[in-house]
């Protein structure tokens, strides 16, 4: 059996929303993802949608329970996980 982190509200914008497909969905990684950079990694074995919006995971920026966080960043117990596209202003 494999341990799980409790479920995490992943929230996906612009972008990153249109390839994956979907706007937000709850997940249960396995445990062994810790970080930011685990969850993209799991996340891109997910599917070809998954790897298609996170080719350049490390242009997307990422809020955890509305801070934004860097890849390095621990999960913990993260209710909420936010994907987002740098924001260019003009």
């Amino acid at each position: 059996m494999t341990i799980t982190h409790r479920p995490i509200k992943l929230m996906y914008f612009a972008w990153v929303r249109e390839k994956v497909g979907l706007a937000e969905e709850h997940v249960q990684p396995p445990v062994d993802v810790s970080t930011i950079s685990d969850l993209v990694a799991w996340l891109r074995g997910r599917g070809p949608e998954y790897a298609a919006a996170f080719e350049r995971g490390e242009v997307i920026r990422t809020a955890i329970d509305h801070t934004h966080a860097r890849a390095d960043a621990r999960i913990g117990n993260a209710r909420e996980i936010a994907f987002f596209p740098p924001v260019t202003g003009g």
